[in-house]
């Protein structure tokens, strides 16, 4: 038996409680390498009184990486405290005892004594990780402001472009505004979008609006606050949350603060607002708002972006006053968190805190693009923008950069590394305003996009669509990725639209079982035949997809609910490189 692979840490996403009195426990251990575990578990003061030593309950073998086997089990019995170990049987025929002090030989010795086993000492409600439920059954449309729709031309920034009349560059306007959303929100809800992720509307120079001038006012050539008012009323009466994009990293080099600095230097009451390492202020521009030798810190080496203190108490009471102000005064539904991984985890802490004494089961989404346990213990962050899962199937399905084992094994990883309600709620985006469209991703290859899109969707977590891919918008990375969208119905790709309104309501209809139902992979082979089922008491939705060079022939009990290039038999489909069948009992 391997027993370095085996791991375990209590109170973590390998033991947490998952719901009121329903606990949820892991074991890893190697690819392979046991036949069975078993948990033996009981109050941590009648182990010598109820000898529940005695018993033990089997654990499921769930989710398998490259390296690893995860083990899982369910305790659904009400309790405050817990003891626990596991007994691990090798496919060599050793079985051991594994617990708080380590491995030991399977013996009634270690069995009786207290101190070997892991423990949960009480069950705080409290501490528990909630996640907010309302997430769970979101389909998001992600708005780039400047680029979605010019509703009041009565705004517009000097040196308007008329609308779509060129690919944009990184520094035109176009005059989207906020009435342009509120003009169309019929369409998004014709779409099927219940939850609208904006980037930022604050007042700022770029068209971008990542370079903030000032929190508490929106953009001119976005509207005012009472044309904001008017749009979070009518997605609420439309039943459609809300989510703005909260940029606290950083600063625009326009505001007043870093003016402030400029002008007096050390003297300026800000100058401890921002990581100034060396007086006067200098850097050497490179060119593409790029620079060098840098006497501040910045977002990147971007000099016009100047890193904010966030660990200063005026600077955290500052922006933990803009968090609590856009949600008492205009009722928004979460926040965004721009560059979040490099702001120090106490004031996310301190902001969660601030967040949940304004409303109840707020949303916090930070920007993480990697592995983010540190910032999904509960304490921080509901979820990040899951980069790091999409990747995965961008890589295998769209790139071919790895094989379809890894990328079965990064998407097992990735879950494992979180409790499931944080799984549940994580944000998939395939594409956003920081890359490439998806559409240019699969080299205009509307089945490939299809197929990708049909996967992520039967993933845990809630898909976003960025705006404009639903009629077949391209365009490459920033700015190629934030062209006007389409208007004229012409020039959209119907079909395509259908497609995503088909394909959210199969999503927004069996969302139970998408969020909360097991993962169990059914056949992922090398010729590219793939079958993932998700499963719960009540239902089986599954995902047939052909990711190889050659046609698939695949019988099945369940009736097709969505394809593509698929051809239904009676009992048997037959599905076409690129091609997929969502089917479900």
């Amino acid at each position: 038996m391997n027993t370095p692979a085996i791991y375990h840490r209590p109170d973590s996403e390998f033991a947490y409680l998952y719901k009121d009195n329903l606990m949820h426990i892991r074991l890893r251990t190697a690819r392979g390498d046991v036949k069975r575990v078993d948990l033996i578990h009981g109050d941590p003061y009648t182990l010598d009184t109820q000898h529940w030593q005695e018993k033990t309950s089997s654990m499921e073998r769930y989710l398998t990486t490259d390296l690893y086997d995860f083990w899982t089990i369910e305790l659904t019995e009400p309790f405050k405290r817990i003891s626990y170990a596991f007994k691990i049987t090798g496919n060599d025929g050793i079985t051991i005892f594994y617990g708080d002090h380590g491995i030991f030989s399977f013996e009634k010795n270690v069995l009786d004594s207290a101190d070997n086993y892991f423990r949960m000492p009480y069950f705080h409600e409290i501490d528990r990780f909630k996640a907010p439920e309302w997430v769970k059954k979101t389909v998001w449309y992600q708005i780039f402001p400047e680029r979605f729709a010019n509703g009041d031309k009565t705004n517009d920034p000097e040196n308007t472009l008329n609308w779509g009349s060129k690919d944009p560059s990184q520094t035109d306007f176009f005059g989207g505004d906020l009435q342009g959303v509120i003009d169309h929100l019929d369409y998004l809800t014709d779409l099927g979008i219940n939850e609208i992720y904006f980037c930022p509307i604050f007042k700022a120079k770029s068209n971008h609006k990542y370079d903030t001038i000032d929190y508490m006012e929106i953009d001119p050539a976005f509207g005012d606050k009472e044309t904001f008012k008017k749009l979070i009323n009518e997605c609420h009466k439309r039943g459609i949350r809300v989510m703005l994009d909260a940029v606290f990293n950083h600063m625009g080099d326009n505001s007043p603060q870093w003016q402030d600095v400029l002008e007096n230097g050390r003297d300026s009451k800000y100058a401890d607002w921002f990581h100034i390492n060396k007086f006067p202020i200098t850097y050497q521009d490179t060119g593409f708002d790029q620079a060098e030798n840098i006497t501040y810190d910045t977002f990147g080496f971007t000099p016009h972006m100047p890193k904010l203190n966030t660990a200063n108490p005026e600077v955290k009471k500052y922006l933990l006053g803009i968090a609590k102000y856009w949600i008492k005064e205009f009722d928004i539904d979460a926040w965004r968190l721009d560059v979040a991984n490099e702001i120090d985890h106490e004031f996310w802490r301190d902001f969660k805190k601030t967040c949940d004494s304004v409303k109840k089961d707020f949303y916090i989404l930070g920007e993480v693009w990697h592995s983010s346990q540190g910032w999904l213990q509960g304490d921080q962050f509901s979820a990040v923008m899951n980069y790091a899962y999409t990747d995965s199937i961008s890589k295998y399905l769209i790139k071919q950069e790895i094989p379809i084992d890894k990328m079965v094994s990064d998407i097992n990883n990735q879950l494992m590394l979180y409790r499931d309600q944080t799984d549940q709620i994580q944000f998939n985006v395939l594409d956003s305003h920081d890359t490439a469209r998806l559409l240019t991703e699969t080299n205009d290859d509307k089945d490939l996009m299809k197929q990708v899109l049909a996967f992520t969707y039967l993933q845990p977590g809630v898909p976003c669509v960025y705006y404009g891919d639903e009629i077949g918008m391209d365009g490459g990375n920033d700015p190629g990725c934030r062209k006007c969208m389409v208007w004229d119905k012409s020039k959209q790709d119907l079909q395509l639209y259908d497609f995503f309104k088909q394909l959210i309501r199969f999503r927004r209809n069996n969302q139970e079982v998408l969020s909360e139902g097991k993962m169990v992979w059914e056949r992922v082979q090398d010729d590219g035949l793939l079958i993932l089922s998700r499963k719960d008491d009540k239902k089986i939705v599954k995902i047939i997809l052909n990711s190889g060079i050659k046609d698939q022939n695949v019988k099945i009990n369940q009736s097709v609910i969505l394809s593509n290039l698929t051809i239904t038999n009676n009992h048997e489909l037959t599905i076409s490189p690129k091609g997929f069948a969502l089917v479900k009992d």
